[in-house]
Formats: C-alpha cells, structure tokens, sequence
C-alpha cells in the first residue's frame, strides 16, 4: 500500500483528519482530540512510523501549531502530523507511551510553548530553570530583563 492510500485509510478511520502534500512529502492534519489515537494508528498500521524525529510546536499568532516529523523506517516513508492547539491552554495528550523519544521533545514544547501534554511522566521544564516565568518562544513572550531606552523605540 502507498502512503496516499493509507493516509486515505486513516482520513476514513478519523474522519476529522485530512491531508494534503507538500512537494514530495505528506502533511496530516489532525484534530487535537485524536492526537494520541492517530498516533498510535500511524505506529502500529500501514508503513508503521516507528520512528519520531521531531515533535514541535510553531506560534502562529493566533493559535499554536503542534508538528510531529516520523518516519517509517522499513518503508522509507516520511510524514509530518500537525495539529492546532488553543494558545490560551494548549493541551494535548503525550504520545511518550507510542514513541520514547517523545519523551525529551515533549518537555522542550513545555518548556519554550507552554503546552501541556497529559499524560507525560515526568512533564517539567527541561532547558530553563524551574522558576523561569512565561515560554521564551511564544510571539507573546517579553522578557523582563529587556528594558525599553528612553527616547528608542
């Protein structure tokens, strides 16, 4: 089977999941409530997406992005997952329990986006320290150590 068709496989399974492609890669995007679900169907059917390269997050302004990179390692098949966060409490289920690696990327969204993944095992700050305040790369995000010049824009 292709990745077009499986991905047409997992469109009809979640039917709130659609895809599109970007080049020569596959984009999957997928409701925040089925995260962990098409996650573990991605790991466990079709070309099997064994192995998590990156999980990030993007702010875009008004909302914040979540972008799983996995690959299937046996079929030589890529696929980037996203799926769109609420800014003011993103939230969104750990997939640590389908891939370790998730693990350590996990808490870097944490950390640097402030989202929270339920279900991780140890969710804590993993680059700044514990009593650092705000998520340094949210577009909202001013630091206090920055102060404004007078008379400078």
């Amino acid at each position: 089977m292709n990745l077009e068709a499986f991905l047409t496989e997992v469109k009809s399974r979640f039917p709130g999941a659609s895809f599109e492609q970007a080049g020569q890669d596959w984009v999957l995007r997928v409701p925040a409530a089925e995260w962990e679900a098409v996650a573990g169907y991605l790991a466990g059917h079709g070309p099997r997406f064994d192995y998590l390269s990156s999980l990030t997050a993007v702010d875009r302004g008004d909302r914040l992005e979540l972008v799983l990179h996995l690959r299937a390692l046996a079929a030589g098949e890529r696929l980037t997952v996203k799926t769109d966060l609420n800014r003011e409490q993103p939230e969104v289920a750990s997939v640590t329990g389908i891939w370790k690696t998730a693990n350590w990327h996990e808490r870097e969204v944490y950390d640097l986006f402030g989202v929270v993944f339920r279900g991780h095992p140890k969710l804590r700050r993993i680059l700044l320290a514990e009593d650092f305040e705000g998520h340094p790369l949210r577009k909202d995000y001013v630091d206090p150590r920055r102060r404004k010049v007078e008379g400078q824009a």
